[in-house]
């Protein structure tokens, strides 16, 4: 197996500093990004679907739990007893401990899906999840969403009653919210995916394989 060259520790703090420069611009770039981000303007959106809940029916409103500000993963819906190995990657990835961090601040986080409920519940019995997990089967969320049978993670905000809808991602957009890529990608050998630009040699292998 390949490994990095072995330098002087002078050559290695020299090269090191480069590279604080590059993480510091992309810092910088992702504050202003993140800036733009807070400056969206929002669009009202229907709270006129049920949800399927192991505590019964909720609506959208139901789900913000009386906060602000509202967080949605879509978990892909690829039929019975078919579940998306991106979407489980994240969703083992969501830190259960973390969501009452996000409630102080009065964000709520629930994971939706087309799947009906009882496949639900069996997948996440059959994963240990604890996160709260709804279904939107039957209704037209996913669709009023734009999540055209993917995934998507939208955020909502709240005005009294009336609910806007202020940002979405995903593809690469979800994917960089998730820790342990966020910790692979500081490594040598990076996620050792096929896509990566990595030098000759570095272990790598297909996406999920």
């Amino acid at each position: 197996m390949q490994t990095p060259d072995v330098v002087s520790a002078e050559e290695w703090q020299q090269a090191r500093d480069e590279l604080l420069k590059a993480e510091k611009e992309l810092t910088r770039a992702q504050d202003a990004l993140a800036a733009r981000r807070r400056r969206l303007p929002m669009v009202r959106f229907d709270n006129g679907y049920t949800f399927d809940t192991p505590d019964g029916p909720r609506t959208l409103l139901d789900l913000f739990e009386g906060r602000a500000q509202l967080v949605v993963y879509q978990f892909m819906d690829s039929g019975p007893d078919h579940h998306c190995p991106g979407c489980t990657w994240f969703t083992d990835s969501v830190p259960v401990t973390g969501l009452p961090g996000l409630a102080d601040r009065g964000v709520t986080w629930v994971t939706v899906s087309d799947m009906p409920l009882a496949q639900i519940e069996a997948y996440k019995a059959r994963r240990g999840w604890t996160l709260p997990f709804v279904s939107s089967c039957g209704t037209s969320f996913a669709a009023d969403c734009g999540v055209g049978g993917g995934f998507m993670l939208s955020v909502f905000l709240r005005d009294g009653e009336d609910i806007y809808r202020t940002y979405n991602t995903t593809a690469r957009g979800v994917d960089r919210l998730v820790f342990v890529n966020s910790i692979l990608d500081l490594t040598p050998y990076g996620r050792q995916e096929d896509w990566e630009d990595s030098p000759p040699g570095w272990p790598q292998h297909p996406t999920y394989g």
